[in-house]
């Protein structure tokens, strides 16, 4: 017997002479994926790009481990069959990506002009990007730069690291927005470079990885206890990273108009905030 061509095999010891086995063939899997309805937050659509805000918790395309309930497949429901084929396969129409856990504003493609004119836009650093981001204890200088290459752990090939050798060449800028009893802080970052994971990385690098991210905080930072029991436990158990993509800024690929597009901060994030400004210290 086969399975897509394939000889089965198993363990001699396991196969007996006369034996009657049975194969459960599981569901063929579709070569792209399908439509499937789900409500989005649009800012802006036109005949060629759509721009929404996406919520933390979506996968933006699918991926071993989601296969489907993603951001492009609610694309597909809503744009219809015109999205199939614009960029790749498994992503269409899709330009950049924002992490499962990180919300805000992303644009869509809608056409494979407005592909190829996105993808060189962010491919030469002519996107405006801003983000919230709630980081432990407070950088020393109120404003910088973190310029430091990134690539894959020596030490952990699932997360990305600061590297000396074999890592792209990554910059971000921030700026302090507020501070809680110089513990945590309240950061606008804008990227001008788009590494995977690059705040996160660059402000673990720096000893500020961001309040809740799964991957980067690998201890309670020392900072945690200055703030009351109450507080620090909501901080320690937040779900997800505190990121969120403010602003994103771009010329329409067709007509050249400036375009920008803000979102607030989720109500999780803004939750956060308002416990950390109403906190006692």
């Amino acid at each position: 017997m086969s399975m897509a061509g394939r000889p089965i095999t198993a363990p001699a010891a396991a196969v007996r002479a006369g034996a009657v086995y049975a194969i459960a063939m599981p569901a063929p899997e579709p070569a792209t994926p399908v439509g499937q309805p789900m409500a989005l937050t649009i800012l802006y659509e036109d005949a060629d790009l759509l721009v929404l805000d996406k919520p933390a918790g979506l996968v933006v395309h699918p991926a071993p481990g989601n296969l489907d309930g993603t951001l492009v497949n609610a694309l597909i429901a809503h744009c219809g069959d015109s999205l199939t084929g614009i960029g790749a396969e498994r992503r269409p129409g899709i330009v950049h990506r924002l992490d499962k856990d990180t919300s805000g504003v992303m644009v869509v493609a809608k056409t494979e002009m407005t592909h190829v004119a996105l993808s060189a836009a962010f491919a030469a650093r002519d996107i405006d990007r801003a983000y919230m981001a709630v980081c432990w204890g407070v950088p020393r200088a109120r404003e910088g730069e973190i310029d430091g290459a990134i690539g894959r752990d020596p030490r952990d090939r699932k997360r990305m690291a600061v590297v000396t050798r074999g890592g792209k060449a990554a910059l971000t800028r921030y700026r302090v927005e507020e501070s809680f009893a110089a513990s945590a802080s309240l950061l606008t970052c804008r990227l001008a470079t788009g590494r995977t994971h690059q705040i996160r990385v660059h402000l673990a690098a720096q000893g500020h990885p961001l309040i809740g991210d799964p991957v980067y905080l690998r201890r309670i930072p020392a900072m945690a206890a200055r703030f009351d029991p109450a507080l620090r436990r909501a901080l320690l158990d937040f779900p997800r990273q505190a990121l969120h993509a403010h602003r994103l800024g771009f010329r329409h690929p067709r007509s050249g108009a400036a375009l920008s597009f803000e979102t607030p901060l989720p109500a999780d994030l803004a939750d956060m905030l308002d416990l950390l400004r109403g906190g006692e210290f």
